[in-house]
This record gives structure tokens, sequence and C-alpha cells, in this order.
């Protein structure tokens, strides 16, 4: 399977538990890895026949800046949903990043990396 990966598509989101982040919001970073076969793309060099990284770039924002969760894994698992509607993807990796998440201690960043695929 090929891979066509998105890095660092950042968005502004209301999730969390506390009420602090559900009112002021923070910036979740995203990376996706969407697996698929590209060769049909190659061999005619036709974007309709592989996925347009514009749009689903575009799609995950919009989840990230839509309706507010509770959890990043649920937002991850949101995101993935969203990526497995493009025709011709058959897995999603998804890496939700909360680099401001209410950690009391010094940190880097907090993730969280699902898989999901059509089967």
């Amino acid at each position: 399977m090929d891979r066509v990966a998105l890095r660092g598509l950042k968005a502004r989101g209301h999730h969390g538990v506390f009420p602090k982040e559900r009112e002021e919001g923070q910036t979740f970073i995203v990376d996706l890895v969407l697996g698929l076969d590209t060769r049909p793309a190659a061999a005619d060099d036709d974007l309709a026949k592989t996925v347009h990284y514009g749009i689903v770039a575009e799609e995950v924002v919009a989840v990230v800046e839509g309706e507010p969760v509770n959890l990043i894994e649920t937002l991850a698992e949101r995101i993935a949903q969203s990526c497995l509607k493009h025709e011709g993807v058959e897995e999603i990796e998804v890496c939700v990043h909360k680099p401001d998440a209410p950690i009391t201690v010094p940190f880097d960043d907090v993730t969280v990396t699902i898989t999901r695929s059509r089967v």
C-alpha cells in the first residue's frame, strides 16, 4: 500500500474536559498518513484517481474547528472517519497533537495516534 502524508495541519479547536479549554480553545496539530494505491493515478497522471490532499486537509481542519469533544481520542476518530470517506483511501493513521494540554509539569507535547481501515 502506498502512503500520502500530511504533517502539521494546524487548527484552533475547543476540545477538552475543562471549562477553560472549551471557552478559550487551543491549537491542535494533526498528522495524517493515508494508505491507498497510487498506481492508477501515476499511470494516467490523473488527480481524479488519487486522493486530493488539499481537500482532505480542509476537511480535517473543519473537524478540528467543529463540534467540541472531551477527548482527543474522539477527535482522532472523527478525523479518521472523515478521511475514510474518500474513495481509494483504504487506511488512515491519524496523530492528534495537543501541545497546550493542561498539564502542571513541563512537557513538549501530548499525542494520540490511531490507525483505522475500511476492513
